[in-house]
């Protein structure tokens, strides 16, 4: 018997060594620990990139005019050291023998349908106005409403500090849509929303708000739950297809996205606590979701886009016919815009026309091109100015 059970111990020992060997073999190798990015005390910031067997790496990132060639090392990993950096939020990806990647060093990304990139936060010697800071902060939450087509639509949503405690409390919402292939998680990774409101909520300069930040693309979305492939993005910004889908946009937001939100969260249902504001894509959807229901909304921010004269004047005569009531109805226009923004022109020429037209706005015409950047800029300038008396 006890020979018997010498053997069962060295069988149970052998059988745990094969296991254990069969866990270690079935682990990635990890290889030398890759850190990335490093923000140094000089703000000049290194990056690295583990690619032994590579040809070629660069860096690319939006502070650069072009790719940065990176060296390797000994141990096959590859770095720069690129700066100093003005102190905000950039994107930037590797190119690995001519192919775009991702940082895998790095857990912050660009949430985008098309490309993926890594986020990199220089700070500011004094904070930031989107800098995590020492305040009461909101909460984000995601949420999942129908939506057109018996499709399932996805919110990100913040509630201000407090919200959860004062439960008889209601609150003003804006909604806020991202750019052309960007997601609804684009204002609130990249654009750090939450965090620029808990500032300036802190500071005391915005009303408490809820942020809905939806989904801009209905038609990827529609495609993708039925089966489909995801159509390519229109090709001209005021085209057929383009306002086709705007208008889809309009629609789902109008019938699906506020009823949502009014039910679930202690939102005020009246046009005076509406605000509406977008980047790029969503600026447009914005301007035609309002001027088309100037019943819902009285405030209205367009960051990095336009309306063209044609189709204002085709298609939204009434916001330019009486400029006397639309001045009465809404309480901000809002137009912003970049220097260096490829949509400058666009939206200086809209500019123009409102301010022939008579039709009053506040403007802000900033450094830089079409970049998230420049959007958390606009989103610090206007709610400042949003649901004040």
């Amino acid at each position: 018997m006890k020979q018997y059970n010498q053997k069962r111990v060295r069988l149970t020992l052998l059988v745990a060594l094969l296991c254990a060997v069969g866990i270690i073999h079935a682990q990635p190798p990890r290889g030398p620990l890759v850190v990335s990015p490093q923000v140094n005390a000089d703000k000049t910031v290194t990056f690295r990139y583990q690619a032994p067997q590579a040809k070629a790496v660069e860096l690319s990132a939006q502070f650069e005019k072009g790719p940065v060639a990176m060296t390797k090392d000994a141990q096959g990993i590859w770095s720069v050291t690129v700066g100093p950096v003005k102190p905000d939020i950039y994107p930037y990806n590797f190119r690995v023998d001519g192919v775009s990647v991702m940082d895998p060093a790095n857990v912050a990304f660009f949430p985008n349908e098309r490309f993926k990139a890594s986020l990199v936060d220089v700070p500011g010697d004094t904070p930031l106005i989107h800098a995590m800071r020492d305040v009461p902060h909101g909460s984000i939450n995601y949420e999942y409403y129908p939506s057109m087509e018996g499709t399932t639509g996805s919110l990100v949503v913040y509630t201000p500090p407090g919200y959860d405690q004062n439960t008889s409390k209601k609150y003003p919402v804006y909604y806020l849509i991202s750019g052309t292939t960007d997601t609804e998680e684009t204002f609130f990774k990249v654009g750090k929303t939450n965090l620029i409101l808990d500032n300036l909520l802190a500071e005391g300069k915005v009303k408490p708000m809820i942020v809905v930040m939806p989904y801009g693309n209905i038609a990827a979305r529609v495609a993708e739950q039925k089966g489909g492939s995801k159509p390519a993005d229109p090709t001209v910004r005021d085209g057929a297809d383009a306002v086709k889908r705007a208008n889809d946009f309009t629609t789902d937001l109008v019938s699906n996205v506020i009823p949502y939100v009014e039910k679930s969260y202690r939102a005020i249902p009246n046009r005076e606590s509406r605000a509406i504001g977008g980047f790029s894509r969503g600026g447009g959807q914005t301007l035609r979701a309002a001027f088309n229901n100037m019943d819902k909304f009285a405030y209205v921010c367009a960051y990095s886009s336009y309306l063209s004269p044609q189709e204002m004047d085709g298609n939204f005569s009434q916001i330019v016919a009486k400029p006397d009531q639309t001045n009465k109805q809404l309480k901000l226009l809002w137009v912003s815009v970049g220097s260096d923004d490829f949509l400058y022109k666009g939206t200086v020429e809209f500019m123009d026309y409102l301010k022939a037209k008579k039709v009053n706005y506040k403007s802000l015409i900033t450094d830089g091109g079409h970049t998230w950047m420049n959007v958390k800029t606009y989103v610090a300038a206007t709610t400042p100015l949003l649901f004040q008396p």
